[in-house]
């Protein structure tokens, strides 16, 4: 056998191996009881032969760990892509993001010209409290040096640590060389961006992700929003690519009344379950719109879905991702994962959120829309028209199936995004470094505005910002020509934006780029007197 087809081989058999092992995994799991004869010598399979055989005559040494890992994706890559393998090394950063914490010291960076700059600091996180502050260059962590590093990995590695271990970092202020011994802490991986009155009566909320945190996120800010006079929510689900499902059904009982029916899942081997409003909510009666687009999935989906299927919320933006598939996550004996899909989510009309892998990710059907607006047939709930099957809220809203959910109010996405300069700029992250080494020249003219509130209002970016932006892109190699002016209205709110997430933080940021955002001011327009 050539080289080339033993390559080919190999991992075709471990997957054989894999798929039993993942079966025995998996009763053993659910707790399903297995008989001694399963694994007797007279019921062995081939599968059980072909390893033996491997292990026993197989020409050379193998790799056998490396070999593994390459049959469980190969055979994962056959089924959803939602269904992944978490290598070892990988799973606790995996885990940090769903548990909504690490342990560290609590500080965002960015390598410029081989040197680490603070770009945030947390409050109350132990960087805060040993005294660092944005815009410092770190030298070393502990003896390490930091001067000339390109890898963040690898930076990150020296800085993360066991909650109440320490770390010496020498870093550099203007001129003065100093030290900080920092004692590590367990640092909140937060899910809420933002949340502001946008006046005073309408106010603003942001999630990035749903985790075990949340909810209780989410509460903390809405009660805040309620003492300053919150009569109208605006809920940004934008991005924010899901999570912890029970999380955001949570949420959505803080909606919803009575009750009624949030979600439910099912699978060939999972049985139906249902998830249902079971409290009183804080936010039951105020009007409320949520923001969505094609990076809002899963547990974002099924938040938006319940609420336009009741007809609690008008949905704006563009249509959702189309990830409606359940994911359990089994431990494996080599401290690897399995993130495995065990079954469907389905709104509480029955549309099942998930796209076709199939047939792409399904658009919206005009001449359907127009043939079910004509349909009189109230009796219905749904109906089939040419393979489609529509339905019809409690007070007639029409909605389809077809994966993902489909807005109310439809925002196009800004051409100016789609612009090959701009596309240059951020891969680059030219923005990004411009504005903070802006901002750090700039600090005291900037920190002069006594709130993000007056600096969104007040601060202007001049054109000439812009043209230094072009000429530090260029520095980077990255040549920027016929930008229009589209594309500089963006850039200029970008960066007043960024800076502005420097000074007072992320809800400062998104204060500023909503003030632009089509998608945010359709939004605000649906909440109007």
């Amino acid at each position: 056998m050539s080289k080339r087809n033993t390559n080919t081989a190999l991992p075709i058999l471990f997957s054989l191996a894999v798929v039993l092992g993942m079966f025995v995994g998996y009763k053993i799991h659910s707790n399903m009881p297995m008989t001694k004869s399963f694994f007797s010598a007279g019921n062995k399979t081939a599968v059980n032969e072909v390893m033996q055989l491997i292990r026993q005559r197989y020409v050379d040494s193998i790799n056998l760990d490396s070999a593994e890992e390459m049959a469980v994706e190969g055979l994962l890559s056959t089924l959803d892509p939602h269904s992944v393998f978490i290598p070892a090394t990988k799973l606790r950063q995996v885990n940090e993001d769903l548990e909504g914490r690490f342990e560290g010291i609590g500080i965002e960076f960015n390598i410029f010209n081989d040197t680490v700059h603070v770009l945030s600091v947390m409050e109350k996180g132990p960087a805060k409290r040993s005294g660092m502050q944005v815009g410092d260059k770190i030298l070393k962590v502990n003896d390490s040096s930091a001067v000339g590093i390109e890898d963040s990995d690898l930076f990150k590695s020296w800085v993360k640590g066991p909650s109440q271990s320490t770390v010496r970092i020498t870093l550099l202020r203007d001129k003065e060389i100093m030290e900080k011994q920092i004692t590590r802490s367990s640092i909140p991986i937060t899910s809420l961006d933002a949340h502001y009155m946008i006046d005073k009566e309408r106010g603003y909320i942001r999630l990035n992700r749903f985790a075990v945190n949340t909810y209780s996120e989410f509460i903390t800010a809405l009660e805040d929003l309620k003492k300053k006079g919150l009569k109208k929510l605006l809920l940004d689900l934008r991005d924010n690519g899901g999570g912890i499902m029970e999380e955001a059904v949570d949420i959505a009982d803080e909606f919803i009344s009575g009750d009624q029916l949030i979600v439910y899942t099912e699978g060939i081997n999972s049985p139906k379950k249902q998830y249902k409003a079971k409290r009183p909510g804080q936010f039951e009666e105020g009007e409320l719109v949520v923001l969505i687009n094609e990076n809002s999935a899963s547990a974002s989906e099924i938040l938006a879905g319940a609420l336009q299927e009741i007809d609690r919320a008008n949905i704006v933006g563009r249509r959702s991702f189309g990830k409606g598939l359940v994911q359990e996550q089994f431990s494996l004996s080599n401290g690897s994962a399995l993130r495995l899909t065990t079954a469907r989510y389905y709104t509480p009309l029955g549309r099942s959120i998930q796209k076709s892998y199939k047939e792409g990710n399904s658009k919206y059907n005009m001449e359907l829309y127009a043939r079910v607006h004509g349909n009189n047939d109230n009796n219905k709930d749904s109906v089939a028209i040419s393979n489609k099957k529509i339905f019809k809220t409690p007070k007639g809203k029409v909605l389809f199936d077809g994966g993902g959910i489909t807005p109310d109010i439809s925002v196009p996405i800004d051409a100016s995004l789609l612009d090959t300069n701009m596309n240059r700029l951020y891969v680059n992250n030219s923005v990004g470094n411009f504005a903070y080494r802006y901002c750090m020249a700039n600090k005291k003219t900037i920190s002069a505005f006594k709130s993000a509130e007056a600096y969104s209002t007040s601060y202007k970016v001049e054109d000439a910002v812009i043209t230094a932006l072009i000429q530090f892109a260029a520095k980077q190699n990255v040549h920027i020509k016929d930008l229009g002016q589209a594309s500089r209205s963006f850039l200029k709110n970008r960066i007043k934006a960024l800076m502005a997430r420097i000074v007072w933080g992320e809800s400062a940021y998104f204060m500023v780029l909503n003030s632009e955002d089509s998608t945010f001011q359709k939004g605000v327009f649906q909440l109007r007197d």
